[in-house]
């Protein structure tokens, strides 16, 4: 993990002259259409009709364009829409193929399953071998599949309660842990609140849930004093309301606190994975009751895998009747299938190496120390946030240290216009606060080419001072 400036500065007020800055976002939009007909006229048709939206995932209307790109390929880090513009794509699925799109170990082990079956709700050849990888790469010893990470997070909470018999569970403010119902809350004047985006809950989860502030020592104390939270779900940094890093000791208090008030911890690495080839539980000696890992895990296949401990193992089985079928509440039925397993094994062996680490983060350093440098040599009052290979831009002259400084620092206006301004230029960030991943196939030449295209679209914001 790093950051790239000192904590004790004071934070920036507004420089920019807020009026040009629409001006010039609307003429990035302006060329963003002029140069994607097709996309545009698919756009207009489908606003009447098919997918809700004209997208089959409402999160795909979620991107700054005026419309979505329409992807016709995509290979390495390099993504090609239907109107044939290429982006160098530093988003790679918002992390589903940061090990880069389409990888040869991957396509093998499809292709050699193609006539072989995909599911069938039985164990294949590999599963033995993944289930070694999974104990040899993360060190928990029991593991179980699941389709995507929510699921995963869903069913390891399932686990946690019935291993601990208590039901409330601890999330920190600015979470994301997927659909899991129970982490869908916000932090509103101190209290646990259902977030305000969920649609449709019946059960309020501030009735199971609280949240706190990220490192917030004091805070988890008293709730773990009550005696009553069966699991702190986390991401190691936290990497959804901005990226906040926990401060030195966190981690260390976190973990002693929790295991003394006998509440589990589940460490959800499905963005943190880019800090090293066990994730940063295992790189900086976090160890976790439980783990979750999804996206990433089989190259772009629809897979997740959640560990536990033999301890938490042994008490979820025990509470289920032996006489019982498995429907407990954990499981699905494509969870586990052949095709899950034969891509997990090829990800675990030929793509999240050491060797495939090595690269990635040495061009996130590259990039994370010319991004710097740009942002000191334009004089703007941001920094650069990085865990392993993934980085973010912060609008805020030093780290944040949780989700309400995140937010206070968020500026989605200047957000827009870089990330249109940036694709325009061939580039593509994260649709949300300009997150950035270094696959093992961005070149040293992708990075210098982005850094002479952010330079230029800095050099493009209109500073109150210059009027």
């Amino acid at each position: 993990m790093a950051s790239s400036v000192p904590a004790g500065a004071a934070a920036s007020g507004d420089i920019f002259v807020r009026a040009a800055l629409d001006d010039l976002l609307k003429a990035e939009n302006a060329l963003y259409r002029d140069r994607r007909p097709l996309a545009a006229a698919r756009a207009a048709r489908n606003a009447k009709g098919g997918f809700a939206g004209g997208v089959p995932l409402h999160w795909m209307r979620d991107w700054p364009q005026p419309f979505p790109m329409v992807i016709d390929a995509a290979q390495g880090n390099r993504l090609r829409d239907v109107d044939g513009n290429e982006a160098v794509d530093f988003c790679l699925g918002d992390t589903g193929a940061m090990f880069g799109h389409s990888p040869a170990p991957v396509m093998q082990a499809l292709r050699e399953r193609e006539s072989r079956g995909l599911t069938h709700m039985l164990p294949s050849a590999d599963a033995d071998r993944v289930g070694e990888l999974l104990q040899d790469r993360f060190g928990l010893p029991c593991w179980q599949m699941a389709v995507t990470a929510s699921d995963a997070n869903r069913f390891a909470l399932r686990a946690a309660r019935a291993a601990t018999g208590r039901r409330r569970i601890l999330v920190f403010d600015g979470c994301y842990h997927g659909t899991a119902e129970d982490t869908l809350v916000d932090l509103v004047d101190g209290k646990t609140m259902a977030r305000r985006s969920l649609v449709g809950q019946v059960q309020d989860p501030s009735l199971t849930t609280v949240m706190i502030p990220f490192n917030d020592i004091a805070a988890l104390d008293a709730e773990l004093a009550k005696g009553d939270i069966a699991c702190v779900i986390a991401e190691p940094v936290m990497t959804n309301c901005g990226m906040i890093l926990p401060q030195p000791g966190f981690w260390e208090h976190l973990r002693a606190a929790t295991r003394k008030a006998g509440t589990l911890l589940l460490l959800d690495e499905t963005h943190t994975i880019s800090t090293g080839p066990g994730g940063y539980g295992r790189t900086y000696g976090v160890e976790p009751d439980l783990f979750v890992l999804g996206k990433p895990v089989a190259g772009g296949v629809p897979a997740a895998v959640w560990g536990m401990t033999q301890e938490v193992n042994d008490r979820l089985f025990a509470s289920r009747p032996e006489d019982e079928h498995g429907h407990s509440g954990v499981g699905t039925t494509l969870a586990g299938s052949t095709l899950q397993l034969a891509c997990v094994r090829a990800t675990l062996e030929h793509l999240m190496t050491p060797e495939t680490y090595a690269a990635m983060l040495a061009g996130a350093e590259r990039l994370d120390a010319g991004i710097s440098g740009l942002i000191a040599r334009h004089g703007l009052p941001w920094h650069t946030a990085r865990v392993g290979a993934r980085l973010e831009i912060v609008f805020s002259p030093v780290p944040v240290t949780n989700a309400a400084e995140a937010r206070a620092a968020a500026d989605p206006q200047v957000e827009r216009f870089l990330h249109v301004a940036l694709l325009n230029r061939g580039f593509l960030l994260t649709p949300f606060h300009n997150m950035m991943l270094v696959s093992p196939d961005t070149s040293e030449a992708d990075i210098a080419a982005f850094l002479t295209a952010f330079d230029a679209v800095l050099a493009l914001l209109p500073r109150e001072e210059a009027r």
